[in-house]
């Protein structure tokens, strides 16, 4: 079993993440996925956090070419890709390594990549804009005069990044197995609901 989590900035889709995995006995993988990356591809950690879920900043490259022409089906890293695009075939080499156990992955297009997995259990976490914006300064550190701004334009990146890589829609239900609003139901709610989705399937 691999649980997948998009998430909207400030809904405390991380946090969730981390406390499912605690409750269900499994790897957690987010940010320390990119030292995964970093140890098997040889890229500079630095360099890695600085582009990590932003699709390529060549709008002349993604206009003329795009995502999809850019990887074969192997899945190749060519060294004239953008940083950007070779970064996310690194992710992808290395989603598919650790899915071989159960886990949680938080972003990265997790969902997408391992989207033939019978055992797949794919999250959106999504909260109202008020609450993500109050969850910002307090657990970021934001500045509450730019929170607002810091919440939507990472929801953008974060969308842009889902929609170039993965030629679906961030967001969209259609692509999750659960949906759910954390500003209604807290995040320890919000774990608990899904584990009790989980035994609904028959899956622990």
């Amino acid at each position: 079993m691999v649980i997948t989590i998009a998430r909207q900035f400030g809904s405390g889709g991380r946090k969730i993440g981390y406390e499912l995995a605690e409750k269900l006995g499994i790897a957690y993988y987010d940010k320390n996925l990119l030292t995964l990356v970093a140890q098997e591809s040889g890229m500079d950690p630095d360099v890695i956090d600085g582009i990590d879920e932003k699709a390529t900043s060549s709008l002349l490259y993604s206009l003329s070419i795009g995502a999809a022409a850019t990887f074969d089906n192997t899945f190749r890293i060519e060294p004239q890709l953008p940083m950007n695009d070779r970064l996310f075939l690194a992710q992808h080499d290395v989603i598919r390594n650790i899915s071989h156990d159960p886990c949680v992955i938080v972003g990265r297009c997790a969902d997408y990549i391992l989207k033939d997995r019978e055992d797949l259990v794919r999250l959106f976490i999504y909260a109202d804009i008020n609450k993500r914006v109050e969850y910002a300064v307090r657990e970021y550190d934001v500045n509450p005069q730019k929170a607002h701004s810091v919440v939507t334009k990472t929801d953008k990146t974060r969308a842009n990044y889902y929609n170039y890589y993965s030629t679906r829609k961030w967001g969209d239900p259609a692509n999750y197995d659960l949906c759910i609003n954390s500003s209604s139901l807290g995040i320890e709610g919000s774990v608990d609901l899904v584990e009790y989705y989980l035994k609904l399937k028959g899956m622990i």
